[in-house]
Formats: C-alpha cells, sequence, structure tokens
C-alpha cells in the first residue's frame, strides 16, 4: 500500500494493539474530514488503506476530500468491501463458478486448493422454504422436508463448499433470514484482518443487505458478477454518491411501531428522489429508536430507492453487540476504534454537511399499511376502508392492471370502465370440509408475519404476540379463509415469544411457525387452499394478503392475490381475525365475544409499556448465544446430506440443478491477444430501457420455452420445473433463459413480444437460444444494438453470464446502466455506447447487417473511440462507437475474457 497521505498509526485497546489508517491524522491537515457524512467517511478510510497507486490513487482520496455535497456524482472510485453476505438463490452461481475454477486451476498445474474466497464470505440458505403446511404445529417440519426434497441437489452442493473453500461460511436451512443472522451474529461493526482494524462493510447478493446500516455498517446489495468480484478481492467501482440528511426528532406516541415509522419514511423518501444517493440519519430522535427499529428503517432502503439506509456507530450499536452475544473484546475494540476515527455520534456534535435534508417528527408517525401494490403508496389506518374502496374500483374498472414487477409504461392501465354495484358486491360461497362461508372482494386470504424487515425487531413480535393472547382471551378466532403464517427471521424469535408464554395465543388464531426463511415476503407463500383458489377464479374476485414484509407487487405474494397490504405484525394478527381489509379496524370490530359483545382493534391493542415489560423479562442475551453457538452446523437433514470429499467438486451429469459452467473450459495459462470483432450479425435489435429482467431469467420456467424443452429432455416433469432462480446452479437452463421475457420487443421482428429472433442468414424466425446457437455452430459472432439506459434494473449476474453464453461479442448502446455495463466487462463483453446524437434508427441501421469491429486489437484503451462498420444490403455503414470499458481494471479483465479468467490466471501465476 501507498499510503501517500501518512495516515498509518496505531491503536492500543486493552492489552491489544492494532494497526489503522487515521482519519483524524488526515482531518489535521484537511479539516473537511470533519463535516463528511458518517457513510463517507467510511469510504475515505477504505481509499486510505487501498491505496496502492493503481486502482486507488492519490487523487481519488483527494476527490473525496473535495466532495460537493450538492454536485452531481461523477468521480468514480474503488470499494473494496471487507466480506460478502449471499443468499441461497443469488451465492449457488457464484460457488458454481468458484468449485469450475478449482479444475481450472488444476489444469493449468496449479492446486485448486487456492481458490477460496479472498474476503470472507457467508452463505445463508433462506430462499427456497415454502409454506405448504400451516395453521398446525406439524407445519414447520412438514415444510422443511418439502424444502429439503426440493432442493437436495443444491443443497447436498452447498454442503460441500462448506468443508471445501477456506473462508466461506454456510448457515444451513431453517436456521433464520441472511439479513437478520447478519443483524444478530455475523456483522462485527469494526473488522480486524491480522493486526489491522477497520470498519466492518460488505455488500450482499439480496437487496435488502442495507439493514445491516442500522448497526453503523456499510453495506448494500449488488448482482452476483459483482458479489463474485468482492469473493476473489476485486473492488467494487461506484461513483462517490451524494448523502441526503434525515433529521428525526421526537419519539413514537403510543400505538405507532417501527413498521409504521418505516412506511412513513419510505413514502417520504420515495417522494424526495433518492435513486443512487446514500441517506444518513440525524438527529436527537436517534436515541428514541432502539437497534431493532433502526435496522427496520435501513432495510427498506431499496424501497425508498436509497443505495443504503445509514446510522452512525453510538452507544445503542454497542449495547445491541453486547446483548446478542458479541465478545466483550468486539465490543470494547468497535467503541475504541469508532471513538478514534470519528466514527461514533456524539450527542450535541456538529451535523455533518449533507447534499439535501428533509425532517419527520417520530410524533407524527400514526398506524398504517402500505399497498395495495407498491411498498411507497402509504395508507393510514384510519384511511384504510375508503383507500381499499377506491382500489377496488380501480382494479375492477382497468381489468388487470400491471404491477410494478410488469414491463411496460409504470403505471399503464386499460381504460376505466364504470362498475355495477352487483360486481362490486360479489362474492362466493365456499364449502370446505363441514364449514360453509362467503369469500368477496377484500377478503384476507393470507396474514403472513414474515420478513427481516420486522421479525428482528422483538417490539413489533411482542406487540403481536400479545394481541393475539388478548384476542383470544375474548373470545376471537381468525376467519376460516385466512391462510396465516409465522415465519421469523431467526429461532431466537421463537424462543423469546416461548419464554414469553405468547407462542400458544399466536397459534391459538392460526400463527404457527411454518419455517425460518423469506417464505411470503418473496412470493413462497404456498398455495392458497383450493376451495379459496377456487373462488377467487370462479368469482373474479380481488382478495388481499397483509403481509408484515418490505415488498407488495400485484402477483409477488400469490398469483391469486391482487392487492397486498404491508403491515407491522400486530395488524397482521387483527386483519385475520377480522378477515377483510374493507373493515375500518378504528371504528368497526374485529368479531364478537362469545355474549355477542363486539369487539374492536382498541379493546386488544397492548400498550407500550406491556410490550417493554415483556422485552424486558422475556428476550434475553442467552437465546442469542445458545442460538448461535451451532448455528453452522445445521439439523438432521442437513447433516444427513451426503459430502463429497476432495478439494474439487465431483458434478453430477444428471443433475439440472448444478452443473459445472463453460466459462474455464481449455482455458490457456495466458490470454491470447484480443481481436477485433468481424462478420458478426445482429441478435437482437431492442429499443431504450431495455432491463435486466427483459434479458436475465426470471420467475417459472414457461412450459413452451427452450429451457422447458431442455428440463423435459433431462426427464424433468411440468411440476417439477421449480423457477429459474432455483436453477441458477445450470447454465443450460440459464442460458435458455436469457431474453427470453414476455415483454421483451424485438424490432428484428415487429409486432412481436417475447425471446423471438430472425436467424438472417436463412431469414428463419426462431427463439434467440436457438438462433444463437445457428450461428455459434457456424462460428459466427453476435452483436446486441440497444437505445438508451440499457441494462436499467435490479443488477442480475445472469443478464451478463447468458449474454456470453449466447455468443454476444459486443453490446452496442445509445447508453448503459453503470452496473450492467461492469458486469459486461467482467463477462468479456464488449460494451460499446454510440456516438451523442446517433443510434441504430438515425444511422439507418436495420439489424439485417454483418458488422465489423476495429480498434480493439490495436492498442485498447479505456474509453477509445472504435470503428464500427456495417455492411448491409444498401451498402456499407461506417460509425465511431465510444469503448465503454473504463478503467485500468476492467481492461485487465476483458483481455483475460473475464473477471473470473483474470483473478484465476492471478492465481496460477502465484
Amino acid at each position: 500500500m501507498t499510503d501517500s497521505f501518512g495516515t498509518k498509526a496505531q491503536l492500543k485497546v486493552g492489552s491489544a494493539t492494532y494497526d489503522y489508517f487515521s482519519l483524524a491524522t488526515l482531518a489535521k491537515a484537511h479539516p473537511a474530514v470533519n463535516r463528511l457524512p458518517f457513510s463517507l467517511k467510511v469510504l475515505l478510510e477504505n481509499l486510505l488503506r487501498n491505496e496502492d497507486g493503481r486502482v486507488v490513487k492519490r487523487e481519488h482520496i483527494e476527490k473525496m476530500l473535495a466532495w460537493d455535497p450538492k454536485a452531481a456524482p461523477e468521480t468514480e472510485i474503488s470499494f473494496h468491501p471487507a466480506r460478502v453476505l449471499l443468499q441461497d438463490f443469488t451465492g449457488v452461481p457464484a460457488v458454481v463458478d468458484m468449485a469450475a475454477m478449482r479444475e481450472a486451476l488444476a489444469a493449468m498445474g496449479g492446486d485448486p486448493a487456492k481458490i477460496n474466497p479472498r474476503n470472507p464470505a457467508d452463505l445463508v440458505i433462506d430462499h427456497s422454504v415454502q409454506i405448504d403446511s400451516f395453521a398446525t404445529t406439524a407445519a414447520f417440519k412438514e415444510n422443511a422436508e418439502l424444502e429439503f426434497e426440493r432442493n437436495r441437489e443444491r443443497y447436498a452442493f452447498l454442503r460441500w463448499g462448506q468443508s471445501a473453500f477456506k473462508g466461506f461460511g454456510v448457515v444451513p436451512p431453517d436456521i433464520g433470514i441472511c439479513h437478520q443472522v447478519n443483524l444478530e451474529f455475523l456483522a462485527q461493526v469494526t473488522f480486524r484482518q491480522g493486526s489491522t482494524v477497520y470498519p466492518d462493510t460488505l455488500v450482499g447478493t439480496d437487496s435488502h443487505t442495507t439493514m445491516i446500516n442500522g448497526l453503523g455498517v456499510v453495506g448494500w446489495g449488488v448482482g452476483g458478477i459483482e458479489a463474485e468480484a468482492a469473493l476473489l478481492g476485486q473492488p467494487i467501482t461506484m461513483l462517490i454518491p451524494q448523502v441526503v440528511g434525515f433529521k428525526l426528532t421526537g419519539k413514537l406516541p403510543a400505538g405507532a411501531t417501527a413498521t409504521d415509522l418505516v412506511l412513513t419514511v419510505t413514502q417520504m423518501l420515495r417522494k424526495k428522489g433518492v435513486v443512487g444517493k446514500f441517506v444518513e440519519f440525524y438527529g436527537e430522535g436517534l436515541k428514541a429508536l432502539s437497534l431493532p427499529d433502526r435496522a427496520t428503517i435501513a432495510n427498506m432502503a431499496p424501497e425508498y430507492g436509497a443505495t443504503i439506509g445509514f446510522f452512525p456507530v453510538d452507544e445503542e450499536s454497542c449495547n445491541y453487540l453486547r446483548f446478542t452475544g458479541r465478545p466483550d473484546d468486539v465490543v470494547a475494540l468497535t467503541e475504541a476504534y469508532a471513538k478514534e476515527q470519528g466514527l461514533w455520534l456524539n450527542a450535541g456534535a456538529q451535523e455533518p454537511l449533507f447534499s439535501d435534508t428533509l425532517g419527520l417528527d417520530l410524533a407524527a408517525v400514526v398506524p398504517s399499511l402500505a399497498g395495495p401494490k407498491r411498498p411507497q403508496d402509504r395508507v393510514p389506518l384510519k384511511d384504510m376502508k375508503a383507500g381499499y374502496e377506491a382500489s377496488l374500483v380501480e382494479m375492477l374498472s382497468a381489468g388487470k392492471s400491471k404491477g410494478e414487477d410488469d414491463e411496460g409504461p409504470k403505471g399503464a392501465k386499460a381504460p376505466a370502465a364504470p362498475v355495477a354495484p352487483e360486481r362490486l358486491a360479489q362474492s362466493v360461497t365456499v364449502k370446505a370440509g363441514k364449514q360453509s362461508y362467503q369469500v368477496g372482494h377484500g377478503a384476507v386470504v393470507i396474514a403472513s408475519i414474515t420478513s427481516c424487515t420486522n421479525t428482528s425487531n422483538p417490539a413489533v413480535l411482542v406487540a403481536a404476540g400479545i394481541l393475539a393472547k388478548n384476542a383470544v382471551e375474548k373470545g376471537l378466532k381468525p376467519q376460516p379463509w385466512v391462510k396465516t403464517s409465522l415465519a421469523p427471521g431467526s429461532r431466537v424469535v421463537t424462543e423469546y415469544l416461548r419464554d414469553a408464554g405468547l407462542l400458544p395465543y399466536l397459534e391459538a388464531v392460526g400463527f404457527h411457525v411454518v419455517g425460518y426463511g423469506c417464505t411470503t415476503c418473496i412470493g413462497n407463500s404456498g398455495p392458497l387452499p383450493e376451495a379459496v383458489s377456487n373462488a377467487v377464479v370462479e368469482g373474479d374476485l380481488v382478495v388481499a394478503a397483509v403481509l408484515s414484509g418490505n415488498r407488495n407487487f400485484e402477483g409477488r405474494i400469490n398469483p391469486h392475490v391482487r392487492m397486498n397490504y404491508l403491515a407491522s405484525p400486530p395488524l397482521v394478527v387483527a386483519y385475520a381475525l377480522a378477515g377483510e381489509v374493507g373493515r375500518d379496524l378504528d371504528n368497526e370490530p374485529l368479531g364478537t365475544d362469545p355474549n355477542g359483545r363486539p369487539v374492536f382493534l382498541k379493546d386488544i391493542w397492548p400498550s407500550n409499556e406491556e410490550i417493554k415489560e415483556t422485552i424486558r423479562t422475556a428476550v434475553k442475551p442467552e437465546q442469542f448465544r445458545s442460538q448461535y453457538a451451532n448455528a453452522m452446523e445445521g439439523d438432521t437433514l442437513w447433516q444427513q446430506l451426503p459430502v463429497g470429499k476432495g478439494s474439487t467438486f465431483k458434478w453430477d451429469e444428471k443433475s439440472t440443478y448444478v452443473r459445472k459452467p463453460p466459462f474455464f473450459e481449455n482455458l490457456p495459462k495466458e490470454p491470447k491477444a484480443v481481436q477485433d470483432i468481424k462478420g458478426a450479425r445482429v441478435l437482437a435489435l431492442l429499443g431504450d430501457s431495455v432491463t435486466t429482467d427483459h434479458i436475465s431469467p426470471a420467475g417459472n420456467i414457461a412450459k413452451t420455452s427452450p429451457a422447458a424443452k431442455y428440463l423435459m429432455a433431462e426427464g424433468v416433469e411440468p411440476k417439477d420445473f421449480n423457477s429459474y432462480g432455483a436453477r441458477r446452479g445450470n447454465h443450460e437452463v440459464m442460458v435458455r433463459g436469457t431474453f427470453a421475457n414476455i415483454r421483451l420487443k424485438n424490432l428484428l421482428v415487429p409486432g412481436v413480444e417475447g425471446g423471438v429472433t430472425v436467424h438472417i442468414p436463412t431469414r428463419e424466425r426462431m427463439s434467440i437460444y436457438d438462433a444463437s446457437m445457428k450461428y455459434q455452430a457456424d462460428n459466427i459472432p453476435l452483436v446486441v444494438l440497444a437505445g438508451a439506459e440499457y441494462g436499467t434494473g435490479s443488477s442480475r449476474d445472469w443478464a451478463a453470464k447468458g449474454t456470453q453464453l449466447l455468443g454476444v461479442k459486443a453490446v452496442i448502446a445509445k447508453s448503459f446502466e453503470r452496473i450492467h455495463r461492469s458486469n459486461l466487462v467482467g463477462m468479456g463483453v464488449l460494451p460499446l455506447q454510440f456516438e451523442a446524437g446517433q443510434d441504430a434508427q438515425s444511422l439507418g441501421l436495420t439489424g439485417h447487417e454483418t458488422f465489423e469491429i476495429t480498434g480493439v486489437a490495436d492498442g485498447l484503451a479505456p474509453q477509445k473511440k472504435l470503428t464500427v462498420k456495417a455492411v448491409g444490403e444498401k451498402g456499407p455503414i461506417e460509425f465511431t462507437a465510444v469503448c465503454r470499458i473504463d478503467t485500468p481494471n476492467e481492461l485487465d479483465y476483458y483481455r483475460n475474457g473475464g473477471i473470473l479468467q483474470y483473478v484465476l490466471r492471478q492465481l496460477a501465476k502465484a
């Protein structure tokens, strides 16, 4: 390391002495350090510690010191996270790639055991459990057994990885949700590597990685390729962000929960506009928030659009570390380091400089829900009846509306039509066993206490338990059409609910533990009871889910459920009792007691004092210590999985879940010189705003798709297709699903939507996958032509991996989303940008031309202008395009065919 600012120093804590890079030393010469937001101080320390004169230069640090809060971000820096957090859906491909890298290194004559995460990584298996069984004491066991039955191949592979890789931990199924496990167990706040200490930072393969910001840890969600880069010790490129300060004052009133607060914050920040920015919370209101309250707010940063939602380290952070069983030396180091570095929040200290600010008096927060389709659409509880009625009319008059997860213009609706009164009042008689009941519009068919957003917070879980107790004592029961579930984010929750004597009452109203994972929040709600789903279809009913989750887009929670409302856990229980979202819970009863007297929500709502006293007596540090002492060992189902021996994985050629990827086949020790691209054909001609959802395989596997044909040829029946997400470890499935989105508009086949193209030499229309295979069989390279904002949306690794496997050598676009551009380079695909004012249409390109791209072989450099020549029926069209390889590091990746190949060769040389 260079340390051109001379900031390396030593810190003594107790009997130990540590090396660190001192922000206080830097501040003596550069006082601007003291007014930086805390989150930017963490980035500044990261630059100081990793300064090497090449990837991190002195000029990058100087740019941070000269940060202008009001200026639009333009300076790109390299961020080196301390560790990586993976969940099983997005983490499996990374482990598959590392396993394949081991074989490739062995083929080069190297030691395969050298392939390990260069930065510590933890994978938490939390995305696979589904709620098939519910409202019974056997639900957890039955769901866990089904989970293992469906995912045995993936789990056996991960169990091998758990033992084969150093620096790689696997938290087995049925332990908890990755973000809650991170908060309660994995995060250190101050990281130690050898004798050096620095802030704990991370990237994760799930957007809600930001939950850890509540503990004072900088971290956010990234795509799989960025995560693999971080795993292998490579930096994450980012722009120095603007930072919006959110000032909190006062304290929450009686009856308001942290869920109500985060829904209010989400609504405010969405209105403000914080996409691509850091949000940092400050103000005297912070001391009124518990650490779990802060984590609840930080968790929903993706919903309010920020990169992070950060709370600085303070006394509450250390109290939480201590309470959750972290060792005393970890807590002492965190406090000493944060105070020494100016990363500790002192009451009354001068406020940082922010790009913009807004504020909230916590006393103004009221009980709320959010929905029916977006997390930012907050509805105060008192307005729920009117809000529901308006949404119902809108949905019925517009037909099938487009949810935010659907493709197409945001908010697009069919023309409204009047709704007849009898349609609004429509209901269907359901007969289930000896029961008979009416289900109509607005019926709550799913009520789920789910998601790390809320199940990490004892205050709202205990509130739900006390409300259930009060309801049972009043003689209330859930409605028979409601599918109820309790899916805690960790086993600690079950333990303290049991110790508080509240679990039996939750079970009495149908909220039995169904599993420890994301469940309903990510759409793993499982099927509705057949009688209920049949009624929904028969009556074309608009029914509802109420869940304590963070996302509620239409169609996400269950295919039969169009209205989805986010709510606090106690309100989830209340709506299970009411059975409909169209009831005014402030003024209409939930039900009646055995004597026929009405019971209102206010009659069973717990007081703040009751909640606090229950937490004080029932939530204990030993619960965290005991539950996490053996968290990595797993249960009997996990321990009985077969574990392959050896440093390389024994691939099963019959597996349709985990296959050896082709990225390293016949890889030479030295990369071949990069070549100009000649004789290329266009695989797809695309317009503006093509998202990673259009490109990347996602969701269910359609029965007529190329992926389905492959699976059926492998003997997999349609009922066992599972999803693209579950099969991310099999490139054969994923490449067939790339560019297969039903909403994709390939202008080579105008008027047609879906993964279809024209094989230009034969003029034959076929799937994009089939056309790719024909081109590759003839050794014809491919290009994609696109408009503005190519690759927007969530960062998805297979949007780049699939593109590469389809034989695409270059993407020429009007502009790129920053991360997808980087991912293309990371997979060895050349991103080219049309010159300003030009695009395929203005240049007269039809996509039927043959393309030649020159300037690649001769002195390729970041931002170099390359010459593109397209020869078609009307003659040649020649233009220049900017090579969007933007950094020296990225040039290394491209010359090696991708980031994984680059790292592999570096290890082979070592």
